[in-house]
């Protein structure tokens, strides 16, 4: 039986997730599962530099050190799993996102993790850098999953949307007309401010099932002042990440309101989260939304975003038989396969590109 393995380090520099998947026909099948956190001084490295506070050596250095661990995180679920190296046809590794800026003069994308390392390292072929051939193509090069998402998540019966809650949250909207076209993009944070605040003012790497926002109250106008911006009414495609929304545009937002205490503006982050979310959403009363990412696991945040949508519900992409922890490495291990196949990765109508292109790298063993 041919696998394949996926690894992914989200905006949330938190770590690698891996998975051994197979692919049977519609059936996918996972087989294994892993996460390895990044050690702390790398992850605040990886922070600065995400931040432009790193030479080009420091960079490079990086690069070698991300690719080494991801290599080391597919070695571990190869052992951990007891897989036959032979029939692991190939590794996707999405790498770690240290800038992403889809618009301007130069567009581009920069992700680290070396491929070459993965696949000598691990002796299996590795597929790497998947966004540049999107964005060379016009598009922003993101959101990537929607493609997976309509391929595994699809229905004839039943409008779905499905909501992953990263750093950044993105939305796909999976129409079950087949005329219909799938959309997707990314609506803004998710977990990244939350994570950045609780970090900066506790020391915290983020708020444990929304613990700390519960203490605090909803400031209307830093609220409002927060929606102000202008990528929320930005019409898709699009896509964003920490090189906007960061610790530094919080603190230049909550100094115009001095008088805001710490946990409120922990809660009205997440308030922030919800709403742009659930406004950006297809006005579908009859869909159904799947969540995934990390953000499932904060109750507040899940509670909150239950109640903006109702009564549309909201359920776990576990419904749909992929725990949402797994959704996005799986996503890698099935564009690696796309690439290996000679075949698209990427939806046209979600990132802006001209059109379908076969994404990625190919790094042989």
């Amino acid at each position: 039986m041919e696998t394949w393995i996926g690894l992914m380090s989200g905006t949330s520099m938190d770590g690698i997730d891996a998975v051994l998947v197979s692919f049977q026909g519609e059936t996918l099948c996972t087989h294994a599962t892993r996460s390895s956190p990044y050690p702390e001084d790398l992850r605040q490295r990886l922070i600065l530099a995400s931040q432009n506070q790193a030479t080009p050596d420091e960079v490079g250095e990086l690069d070698t050190l991300v690719g080494a661990l991801f290599a080391d995180a597919a070695e571990a679920l190869i052992r951990e799993s007891s897989a036959d190296r032979s029939s692991i046809r190939a590794i996707g590794s999405h790498g770690q996102t240290l800038r992403h800026q889809p618009s301007g003069p130069a567009r581009f994308s920069l992700q680290i993790g070396n491929p070459s390392i993965v696949a000598e390292k691990t002796g299996v072929t590795s597929v790497g850098d998947f966004r540049s051939r999107d964005m060379a193509a016009g598009g922003q090069g993101a959101p990537l999953v929607p493609a997976f998402h309509q391929h595994y998540f699809g229905s004839k019966t039943e409008d779905r949307c499905i909501l992953n809650l990263g750093g950044i949250a993105n939305i796909t909207w999976i129409p079950s007309d087949p005329n219909s076209s799938v959309t997707g993009f990314d609506t803004g944070p998710a977990n990244a401010l939350m994570d950045a605040w609780c970090q900066d003012q506790t020391g915290r790497p983020y708020d444990e099932n929304g613990q700390w926002a519960q203490e605090g109250i909803v400031d209307q106008a830093l609220l409002s002042d927060m929606l102000s911006d202008a990528y929320f009414e930005r019409p898709a495609p699009k896509s964003t990440g920490k090189e906007k929304f960061n610790l530094s545009w919080v603190k230049t937002l909550v100094q115009r309101h001095e008088e805001v205490r710490p946990e409120d503006v922990q809660r009205t982050l997440l308030q922030l989260s919800v709403i742009t979310i659930v406004r950006q959403m297809p006005q579908s009363p009859a869909m159904v939304v799947y969540a995934c990412g990390g953000g499932t696991r904060n109750q507040l945040l899940m509670k909150e975003l239950a109640q903006a949508l109702s009564p549309i519900r909201i359920l776990s992409t576990a419904k749909l038989g992929l725990d949402p922890q797994w959704v996005e490495p799986t996503a890698f291990a099935w564009l690696a396969r796309q690439t290996i196949s000679g075949l698209p990765g990427n939806l046209a109508e979600v990132t802006g590109a001209r059109g379908p292109r076969i994404l990625g790298a190919i790094y042989p063993a």
